[in-house]
């Protein structure tokens, strides 16, 4: 049945999508709360679970919605012999950060005994997709054994070898791409590590460095819209001209804060402008009445329906035709990277508007989403603690301090830290993604939040002249200086920048 598996995911491969059709007609089945109740009935009614994991901004969500979904053989087979949860992995980090790597949507089949046994990533037409399900039903034994953690306990005092240090600083200058800046990769993108330890060395002298800056940051001035401001999520292709048009907060802060951040260090008037789009974009169409920050906005004005014709109309055109979708939810998570990512353009620029905007933010997410211990709720209806929640609030507690110097925003973000240490530190090293309290499925560690918490824990014994945050920090290293984890992506200088920042 392994074999069977393989070649159907080789017919996906060639599969496209017809036309869309007008509307999504997936709510039409019956879709269940990803809980541990469907899991209870999964093993009383000896029935496989089907988690379909999307991304409301998604194109191909649509599409796989509206093409996969409505067919009438799919829609027998999972009526049939499969219980079926949908959700939104913006509403969900506990998944959306264990399943990231399947990307949007991700396709997860679990056996009636709630193990892993197929994972896919993205679009799968109707025919294929059939296949698959009937496949699992015939033989739900899994795919291959589930990975296990790098390392269960390591000694909080561990440090990057000489060797794993060499490696990572060989990568950094390898896999950039000379002739059009960036990363090397078939995706363009700003990659905020590593155009933040490029700044870092710049600042300590590398010319090299400083040019491979300002190639990048010119170069990804073309997934800024021109009308609306604010960066599309990133562009195919190997270039920067095959825009894929989502605005999603994490691009959003993470390019805001590069622009905010080289500013501050190169003076280039072009960096603050590209700055000042991102912050304009925010403040106009992802802001809410009450000042905090919605999640997203969709790459598509149709859903479903490519939207490269649309983003080349001006502002009255794409009016006249209607926004895309704008995901309302208020997430802790989403604004505390707007936060940090306001009060960096605010403390480089003296950017009074970004200022208020962050600040507004702030009070309204500590008086809505705060928990009594320092922690905060994704949202007003969540139930579990993710670690993103508390982890970006409270950099972006921390960057409000280092604008203001209000020793206000010091204290909310030390209160935020001891909850981090409190509720999601992991046995041996490293964080957790969410609470394993109540998990459905094991919450992971991933490099993606580890670096961060490393360099806040960091910034904050700098900030507070408080030793003892070192160790917090160095509890997020010992996880990131393993050689299985610090090696496992094709760069990672963040690693490099943490630990120089941990040293300082």
């Amino acid at each position: 049945m392994r074999t069977l598996y393989s070649l159907i995911f080789l017919l996906l491969l060639g599969s496209l999508p017809a036309p869309a059709l007008a509307a999504d007609e997936a709510a039409a089945l019956n879709w269940q709360p990803f809980t541990p109740a469907l899991f209870a009935e999964a093993k009383r009614t000896h029935k496989p679970v089907f988690l379909y994991l999307e991304a409301v901004w998604c194109h191909w969500c649509h599409v796989m919605q509206r093409e996969t979904f409505t067919d009438a053989a799919v829609q027998a087979e999972l009526q049939q012999h499969w219980l079926i949860t949908r959700v939104d992995h913006d509403a969900n980090p506990l998944l959306a950060n264990r399943y990231r790597d399947y990307g949007w949507p991700a396709l997860i089949f679990f056996n009636s005994e709630g193990k892993e046994v197929v994972k896919r990533a993205g679009f799968i037409a109707a025919e294929p997709f059939a296949q698959l399900l009937s496949a699992i039903v015939a033989d739900p034994t899994p795919e291959q054994a589930e990975a296990a953690p790098a390392v269960a306990s390591i000694a909080a005092s561990a440090a990057l070898t000489a060797k794993v240090r060499k490696t990572l600083m060989a990568r950094h200058s390898k896999n950039y791409d000379t002739l059009r800046g960036g990363l090397r990769t078939t995706q363009k993108y700003l990659d905020r590590d590593s155009i933040e330890y490029a700044l870092a060395l710049a600042a300590a002298g590398d010319r090299t460095e400083g040019r491979r800056v300002r190639q990048t940051l010119a170069a990804a001035r073309a997934l800024i819209d021109p009308v609306w401001g604010g960066i599309y999520q990133y562009s195919t292709n190997g270039d920067w001209s095959h825009a894929h048009f989502e605005k999603i907060m994490r691009a959003q802060s993470k390019s805001l804060a590069v622009y905010a951040e080289a500013y501050g260090q190169l003076h280039d008037a072009a960096d603050l402008a590209s700055a000042q789009a991102v912050r304009n974009y925010l403040l106009n169409f992802l802001r809410s009445p009450q000042g905090a920050f919605y999640v997203s906005q969709d790459a598509d004005a149709v859903p479903g329906e490519k939207a490269t014709t649309y983003f080349e109309l001006g502002d009255a055109a794409r009016r006249a035709i209607g926004l895309p979708k704008i995901d309302q939810h208020v997430y802790a998570q989403e604004n505390g990277q707007a936060i940090e990512a306001l009060a960096t353009l605010a403390r480089t620029a003296n950017d009074a508007v970004a200022l208020e905007a962050a600040i507004t933010a702030a009070q309204w997410v500590k008086a809505n989403r705060a928990n009594s211990d320092g922690s905060f709720k994704h949202d007003a209806a969540s139930e579990g603690l993710y670690l993103g929640d508390t982890l970006h609030m409270a950099r972006g507690f921390l960057a409000l301090y280092r604008a203001t110097h209000d020793a206000a925003w010091l204290g909310d973000a030390k209160l935020a830290a001891a909850a981090i240490t409190a509720t999601f530190r992991g046995e041996g090293a490293g964080y957790l993604t969410a609470s394993a309290l109540g998990a459905v499925v094991e919450p992971p560690r991933i490099t993606e939040e580890n670096i961060p918490a490393a360099r806040f824990f960091a910034a904050l014994a700098k900030a507070t002249g408080d030793q003892a945050w070192l160790s917090a920090a160095d509890h997020a290293l010992a996880w990131l200086y393993q050689p299985e984890v610090a090696l496992e992506s094709f760069t990672e200088p963040g690693i490099l920048l943490a630990e120089k920042e941990r040293q300082q």
